[in-house]
């Protein structure tokens, strides 16, 4: 018997935002562990699932996970920016009825040290393709320290940026990340409730996975397929994520597209792909984090694809 993962992120928010969908096909982009897939399968009698992901021993788990829903559900392996593109290929527009992405690592990820994508890990790994040629030990040992300035000051938001990058260049090679993390120490910020290494992990992680390249990509797929009724759901974790779903979703939803300095419409004032359902973005409720302290900076977005 598999020893199932706890709840997934947002999990009430998540049914909710594809409640009452009762044909045609939702679309999992992040499957991780199965957790959302299993509970819109449940929630949605009649729906079918693809689900993808590029970690293979989240596939295994979820193949065995998600096998009692049967020919309902089919498991793709690849980077999603790459698989929906297939899938829009494969699929009439009109059949899909909603899309969930949950942006960045899932936890059962961080929990094993061997990945490493902890600040405790004995290794540099944080790919989540194993087959990927790109690894954390790559990025900390062999960038220039002008492209480590940049990773830190932008994915990780750290003020101190070209200190760190300095320090990083100054006393490589690093073999693991918990190595990296205690020769840093000093100069990462202490906060409450939050690791001194989170942010700089976090911010190698991203680059490691190209995980902002993948978003934006995913909605620019999304923004040219011709959805027609699809209920779009993206979880992020990071402002930068957060700001990019933000900026794409309001764009969707204008249907003037003319320049601010232009006198009168030009553009046929016809341009909207449909509404934006979440004006600020949903977060966890209180008992969720109490349960799951990572869901803490979890927050969904969701925009509602509309026929034109």
């Amino acid at each position: 018997m598999q020893n199932i993962p706890h709840v997934p992120v947002l999990y009430r928010e998540v049914i909710a935002a594809f409640e009452n969908i009762e044909s045609g096909i939702i679309i999992d982009c992040t499957m991780g562990y199965g957790g959302h897939s299993s509970m819109i399968l449940e929630a949605n009698p009649n729906i079918k699932l693809i689900a993808i992901d590029q970690d293979q021993t989240a596939i295994d788990f979820s193949s065995e996970r998600l096998a009692k829903f049967g020919d309902r559900v089919s498991i793709r392996k690849g980077r999603f920016s790459n698989v929906i593109k297939e899938i829009l290929e494969e699929v009439d527009a009109s059949e899909i009825k909603g899309l969930l992405a949950d942006i960045g690592v899932s936890s059962l990820q961080l929990d094993q040290k061997e990945r490493g994508f902890s600040y405790e890990s004995e290794n540099l790994d944080m790919r989540m393709d194993k087959g990927a040629s790109l690894t954390a030990e790559i990025v900390v040992n062999e960038y220039t320290q002008e492209e480590l300035e940049n990773i830190i000051l932008e994915y990780g938001e750290l003020r101190n940026y070209k200190k760190l990058a300095s320090q990083i260049v100054q006393n490589r090679p690093f073999t693991s990340a918990k190595e990296l993390s205690q020769t840093l120490k000093k100069d990462l910020p202490r906060g409450k409730n939050i690791h001194p290494a989170t942010l700089l992990m976090q911010a190698i992680r991203i680059e490691v996975n190209d995980e902002l390249g993948e978003l934006k990509s995913l909605l620019s797929s999304l923004e040219n397929a011709g959805l027609t009724e699809a209920r779009i759901a993206i979880i992020s974790f990071h402002s930068l994520e957060d700001r990019i779903v933000k900026q794409e979703f309001k764009k969707w939803s204008e249907s003037c597209i003319c320049p601010s300095e232009a006198f009168r419409c030009e553009c046929g004032n016809n341009h909207s792909l449909g509404k934006v359902i979440t004006r600020k973005p949903l977060m966890a409720k209180e008992d969720e984090i109490q349960e799951n302290i990572r869901s803490r900076s979890a927050k969904m977005r969701v925009f509602q694809m509309e026929s034109r």
